[in-house]
């Protein structure tokens, strides 16, 4: 059986020296805000080209975080993209404000410029943007559209370590970037860890604190704040795994362009290439009109994969209060077909192989 993921091979790599980071945090008995954390943040702001970097507990409190820290009054309304993992959405509705769906653009999957345009209103304070499955978003007419009109651009950079786009790292483009660390992320934790970059010391002081009980110094607060702290343990075992992102990502690549290879663009639409893009490959996407009966005829064959994502946030129970009889053909028509096949640090080419080979008697 070829495993979509398997997080304790991958973790393999690592395994000594996460445990002597395990240890080490353990033996300084210090566990909240401390060394591991500082380091960390450093580490990862130098790797992404950011002056600052601060740890959180998740990437839905990253991006949560970033909108409370813009100061928006309530309902004000936050572009995003309609094909977007629900957390992005849940960030917005937990800083009070309003989702206002955008259409992505059917090759790349994040949002489309030219439609965000047409959602702007006089209510409309940010762009939230989405750079999905490891492909960054077209920046260049986003940023554009943002300055014209004075708006905020945050970016979700949950699936983008290390992506790049015209040269420029994610989450160094809009006034934060937010990332999260969940384990099957290419930079993962062993639980759950976010983090934000941001561009000057007020936004630093004001993410630091709205992380920390909205608090500057112990026992005393400024504003009414969160508890969102990454974690000692997890800062030290992301420290760890930094140091080899880079190897990961070119593993992830080779993959992928094993991939790109062996399978037909005829037969399956895949990932689109453009050389402005430095995609990490977070997720492997291909698309197929009868997703379903490829995805049950790989499994027969012993090949596991997954769909990100089976359903579109506007169709989504919780949601139903806010986007009830909204449609979005888009989004619909990307989450009825898209498949994601496996690409981690853990699988070989001859894994990949024997998947193409699957999709080839598809």
């Amino acid at each position: 059986m070829i495993e979509y993921e398997n997080l304790q091979a991958s973790n393999h790599f690592f395994r000594e020296s996460l445990i002597q980071k395990f240890s080490d945090v353990l033996d300084s008995g210090f566990f909240i805000l401390g060394k591991s954390v500082s380091q960390f943040e450093a580490s990862f702001a130098t790797f992404c080209g950011a002056p600052f970097c601060v740890g959180v507990a998740s990437g839905l409190d990253a991006l949560m975080l970033s909108l409370q820290a813009c100061g928006f009054e309530e309902g004000d309304e936050v572009l995003v993209p309609s094909n977007t993992y629900v957390a992005t959405i849940l960030a917005i509705l937990q800083a009070r404000l309003t989702p206002v769906l955008v259409e992505p653009c059917l090759q790349t999957y994040t949002l489309d410029p030219e439609l965000i345009k047409a959602a702007i209103t006089p209510r409309t304070k940010a762009i939230m943007v989405v750079h999905l499955y490891g492909k960054m978003s077209d920046m260049d007419p986003i940023m554009s559209i943002a300055k014209a009109n004075n708006l905020v651009v945050i970016e979700d950079c949950a699936q983008a370590h290390g992506a790049r786009y015209k040269g420029k790292m994610a989450g160094t483009f809009g006034r934060f970037g937010a990332y999260s660390f969940y384990p099957t992320k290419n930079l993962g934790a062993l639980g759950d860890a976010g983090a934000v970059l941001v561009h000057n010391p007020s936004d630093r002081q004001v993410i630091q604190r709205l992380r920390n009980y909205g608090s500057d110094k112990k026992y005393y607060n400024e504003v009414v704040g969160f508890n969102s702290r990454l974690d000692e343990i997890q800062a030290a075992f992301l420290q760890v795994k930094l140091a080899h992102l880079d190897r990961l990502t070119t593993h992830k690549r080779l993959l992928a362009n094993r991939y790109f290879e062996a399978l037909s663009s005829t037969d399956y639409i895949l990932p689109h290439r453009h050389s402005d893009y430095e995609d990490v490959y977070h997720i492997f996407c291909i698309r197929h009109p009868k997703r379903d009966k490829l995805r049950a005829y790989l499994l027969e064959k012993g090949i596991k994969t997954e769909i990100h994502y089976p359903v579109p946030p506007h169709r989504q129970v919780a949601l139903q209060s806010f986007f009830k009889g909204q449609s979005y053909p888009i989004a619909e028509k990307i989450h009825d077909t898209v498949l994601s096949l496996p690409v981690s640090y853990s699988h070989t080419l001859q894994d990949i192989d024997q998947i193409c080979e699957s999709l080839g008697q598809f």
